[in-house]
């Protein structure tokens, strides 16, 4: 029997492909007598921010799928949360469809611009500097946010196109009162960037020369003005015309001025992949594919699995959590890049076979762990390109939202504009991405590739991991997500192995210690109760801890209880949750 039980309608053939098992027939989920499913536990709806939350709950009471929730969410947080995500950015949706049994990824990474080249962050044979790359014209990819919008809507979506934009236009013409988050965010990146020195965001952001405080009442009519014609027009109204010639003026602008141009932006298209699916005990674990970094948590599962086989105590667990996350993000940094442009030995690394074999060799406490070698479980060992070692940094600039609707459809979605406030540099009420810093920067002529190199068309490498578990008999249970840069694969592990696991509750999973074991170094959250103790048991362990006070998780999540929904905020951002009770739901979120 295949290890990957949720296979969506248009791509059943390439799932089973990606699992080696035979194909044959339409395809369409359809075709193999999948019954009438009823859907009684209500809708849920959790994301970064109460208005987010507002707006998918909004779209959700007038009969509308998940998707038009999660588009009407995210408008809304691209205006009251521009330092994680936006229409100048990229995202991914992970989309359940319950009533076929079906699963897609649709990716609406950036794109790189045709005429980059694999040296542009150098400087001789230096690496820019963080901040100058962060900051330049050079880091600005096609975004992809508007484009994930129509594709997933044409395809999914029930409310008219317009009326998803509605909540974030009223909100941005009326104005919202500013955050905590936003307003500690703005002073820091403004001594950092050029968010103070760019004419827009400037002029936004900090009126009169100093950073908006928290309550100001906060109006954005260039937003405003850019959905009416999105909702009016559609993607044209971003991909051409006025607003895409502002985003190549912007990005080809000094600093570090880039090569975007009209026909990078008109020629965007979102993908379609296959989700892809693994086991953890009777429970299945699936997640978008690369260039998501999803497929990890099939990886730290499988491996925790084996490595805290016969431990029955959550604390003795902690050195298998943090070795399957090791050996994970290794494997991952390693052979994870653009599926359209490299081949990614996917179905090797997930292979239980591989997982087992991974376990049973895990690294020495303080030593860094190196990737394995799929090709010893592969059949078709010319195809396993082995490259260069790659230590890519993302930083923490995304959001993440979880929906289910009152059908049981469920959506997945983690957005970016990759590092706080993106490039700083603002076109008709948003901020541009820096999406191509999360390429591998360094460039060594004669070297062996990197599978994350800078190249035309290509989409970098993404930490987002956002992820759907099912239960036993093959229904819906989880939803989960978090932004968080690299350490996303590890917060959603967290959220993954404390539910299914550890026995906790959504609220319990997310408040609990961050722990990020990528590397040599094992980072450990100590303001949060246990996490000194955890710190303790591991540097006795022999593990290099690092003690931090705060983690930029922001995981929000949703379980299927027997007879309802519950779900959960991360503390640690903005967020709430919105419950919708079903027509027989009982409430025991």
């Amino acid at each position: 029997m295949t290890s990957f039980r949720y296979l969506t309608a248009v791509s059943l053939c390439a799932v089973l492909l990606i699992t080696g098992s035979a194909c044959s027939g339409s395809g369409n989920i359809a075709d193999i007598g999948v019954a009438e499913r009823v859907w009684d536990k209500g809708a849920m709806v959790t994301a970064a921010n109460p208005h987010a939350v507002a707006a998918g709950a909004q779209m959700l009471r007038r009969g509308g799928h998940a998707v038009d929730a999660a588009i009407a969410a995210h408008a809304v947080l691209g205006l009251v949360e521009p330092q994680s995500s936006g229409i100048g950015g990229g995202a991914f949706m992970l989309i359940y469809q319950h009533d076929t049994d079906s699963l897609l990824f649709h990716d609406g990474r950036e794109t790189a611009p045709a005429a980059v080249t694999p040296d542009m962050f150098m400087r001789g044979n230096e690496t820019m500097g963080f901040i100058e790359a962060w900051q330049s014209g050079i880091a600005i990819g096609v975004p992809g946010t508007i484009a994930l919008y129509e594709d997933t809507h044409k395809k999914y979506g029930k409310l008219p196109w317009a009326e998803l934009f509605e909540p974030a236009i009223t909100l941005a013409t009326n104005g919202f009162e500013v955050s905590p988050r936003m307003a500690g965010f703005l002073p820091r990146v403004g001594k950092m960037g050029r968010l103070d020195e760019d004419p827009g965001s400037a002029a936004y952001f900090f009126p009169d020369g100093e950073p908006l405080q928290v309550g100001h009442l906060l109006k954005n009519p260039q937003y405003a003005a850019t959905l009416n014609r999105i909702a009016q027009e559609g993607r044209d109204a971003f991909y051409t015309g006025q607003i895409a010639q502002a985003i190549v003026a912007a990005a080809r602008a000094e600093p570090n001025p880039g090569t975007l141009s009209l026909d990078d932006i008109a020629n965007y298209k979102t993908a379609e992949r296959a989700a892809v699916c693994g086991p953890f005990k009777r429970i299945r674990i699936c997640g978008a594919t690369p260039p998501s970094s999803a497929a990890t948590q099939i990886m730290m599962m499988g491996m925790y699995e084996h490595l805290s086989a016969g431990m029955s105590e959550r604390d003795d667990k902690m050195a298998a959590f943090v070795d399957a996350q090791r050996m994970a993000y290794a494997d991952r940094d390693h052979f994870f890049g653009d599926p359209d442009a490299v081949d990614i030995p996917l179905k090797e690394l997930i292979s239980p076979a591989y997982l087992q074999h991974r376990a049973a060799n895990p690294f020495a406490p303080g030593d860094a762990p190196m990737h394995g070698d799929p090709a010893r479980f592969s059949d078709n060992k010319e195809s396993l390109s082995i490259w260069s070692p790659d230590t890519t940094a993302e930083v923490p600039g995304t959001s993440h939202l979880s929906i289910i609707d009152a059908q049981g459809n469920a959506v997945s979605m983690t957005a970016t504009v990759e590092a706080p406030f993106g490039s700083s540099r603002w076109v008709a009420g948003f901020l541009l991405n820096n999406q191509m810093t999360d390429f591998a920067k360094e460039y060594l002529p004669g070297s062996k590739p990197q599978v994350n190199a800078i190249a035309p068309g290509k989409r970098p490498r993404s930490s987002m991991s956002p992820t759907i578990a099912f239960d036993q008999q093959g229904e819906l249970l989880m939803v989960t997500g978090s932004p968080g840069g690299n350490n996303i694969p590890a917060y959603v592990f967290k959220s993954l192995a404390a539910v299914l696991d550890w026995g906790m509750t959504p609220s319990q999973a997310v408040t609990f210690p961050n722990i990020i074991a990528r590397g040599a170094d094992v980072r450990v959250e100590v303001n949060v109760p246990p996490g000194q103790d955890i710190a303790n048991d591991l540097k006795a362990r022999g593990y290099r801890v690092q003690e931090r006070n705060g983690e930029n998780s922001g995981l929000h999540m949703i379980l299927v209880t027997r007879h309802s929904l519950t779900g959960a905020a991360d503390p640690r951002r903005e967020g709430t949750v919105e419950y919708l009770p079903g027509p027989t739901a009982l409430q025991d979120h």
